[in-house]
């Protein structure tokens, strides 16, 4: 093999540890540090979207209260997505809920139907929307 051939493997190689492995393992560490982190009164959501106050913690499932009607739930710890109540970050989620404040009264379905409705001339022909054609 040529040595340049075998210069761009390694920087092949090297690239892809930085940009996909080490990411990867930095993400799963700080995960794993959140989960062994959960403590009792902590509020969290998981993966699945459910929020909730723990309750108790045991070795590899957490017990959490959802609602103030005090409906308890145990769940995986690595189950868990953030500590603290998730909100959406997406600027056209934003957009949405602002322009449903600010929506338009619809028109009265009167002035609709009047407009579609076309009156028959006055010299008693049919013309192509007339029912009876």
């Amino acid at each position: 093999m040529d040595p340049t051939t075998i210069m761009m493997l390694v920087v092949l190689i090297g690239v892809f540890y930085f940009m996909i492995i080490r990411p990867e393992n930095k993400r799963k560490k700080s995960a794993q540090q959140l989960r062994d982190s959960l403590k009792k009164g902590d509020k969290l959501t998981t993966i699945g979207g459910i929020v909730g106050s723990i309750v108790q913690v045991n070795e590899d499932t957490i017990i959490i209260e959802t609602s103030e009607d005090r409906v308890r739930m145990e769940i995986t710890k690595w189950a868990v997505s953030t500590t603290g109540v998730q909100t959406s970050t997406d600027p056209k989620a934003k957009q949405k809920q602002e322009s449903k404040s600010v929506e338009e009264p619809a028109a009265p379905a009167e002035e609709e139907q009047s407009a579609e409705i076309e009156q028959p001339s006055g010299d008693g022909e049919k013309k192509s929307w007339d029912p009876e054609v």
